[in-house]
């Protein structure tokens, strides 16, 4: 099982915006001892979204987290290219489509107007339950606009305050089998005097002599004092990471140039 994750927004995309959903998603993967494997930023191009979207749905180990751009303002792209890429239709979602309508309710309340779900802007508001087919929805706890998912795609608002406590809940619904399943955990030291590729032999000797880790590198240039160095260190199963350690800490030693902890 890998996850991935679609930011979509031209604001993100334009600077008006900084994203919060990458670290957030790795922080709510961490936290079950599951990983993040790659990421994605678009615009609000329906094209180019259902191009990507084409690609991720073909992954049948991936399940994807998709925020953004399921409104119903004329740069919300996300709906109808989820479709245009599953070659299905949109349609309204009878749940969705009352759920939207109670909350246009409560809002008319709130305002002291009859609510009128013939009113344009009202009918606009609806749109947002039209999903693609067979999709199921995905409930908003904050104001029970659902998104949909599809498919192992997992459709959320671009609110963080919408997005996060959804992702956080379909984790814990639909993937809590896979939580820390398998403990992970990481080691590195900073080697300086010693040039990247001089390590490179060690690394793949690493690797080669323990299947299952990661060795990484981590080039620095050095900044607040600190020289030149590189941040070597392996990863993985955390009960394979003490041999691997081993193997690259009495490797490092013999490459020559100081050796210090990480902080």
């Amino acid at each position: 099982m890998s996850f991935g994750l679609i930011v979509i927004g031209d604001e993100i995309l334009s600077g008006k915006r900084k994203d919060a959903h990458f670290a957030k998603v790795v922080e709510l993967l961490g936290v079950r001892g599951l990983q993040l494997s790659w990421a994605r930023y678009l615009g609000d191009d329906r094209g180019r979204i259902a191009a990507v979207l084409r690609e991720s749905f073909a992954g049948d180990d991936d399940a994807v987290f998709c925020c953004g751009g399921i409104g119903a303002t004329p740069d919300d792209q996300t709906r109808q290219a989820a479709a245009a890429a599953l070659g299905v239709p949109l349609e309204p979602h009878p749940e969705a489509v009352r759920l939207i309508a109670e909350r246009i309710a409560e809002m008319a309340r709130d305002g002291g107007a009859p609510s009128d779900l013939d009113a344009p802007e009202n009918r606009q508001r609806l749109k947002m339950g039209e999903f693609p087919a067979g999709s199921a929805i995905l409930p908003n706890p904050y104001n029970r606009i659902p998104g949909f998912t599809v498919r192992r795609h997992f459709f959320v608002p671009g609110f963080p305050v919408m997005a996060w406590p959804m992702i956080e809940a379909v984790l814990d619904r639909h993937f809590a089998d896979l939580q820390h399943r398998e403990p992970r955990a990481e080691r590195s030291l900073l080697l300086f005097g010693v040039a990247e590729s001089a390590a490179v032999p060690l690394m793949e000797a690493v690797e080669a002599e323990h299947p299952g880790i990661k060795v990484f590198s981590l080039p620095s240039v050095g900044a607040n004092g600190v020289g030149r160095h590189i941040e070597l260190g392996v990863k993985g199963p955390a009960a394979l990471l003490e041999a691997a350690w081993v193997r690259l800490e009495a490797g490092v030693r013999l490459l020559g140039g100081e050796v210090r902890p990480s902080s």
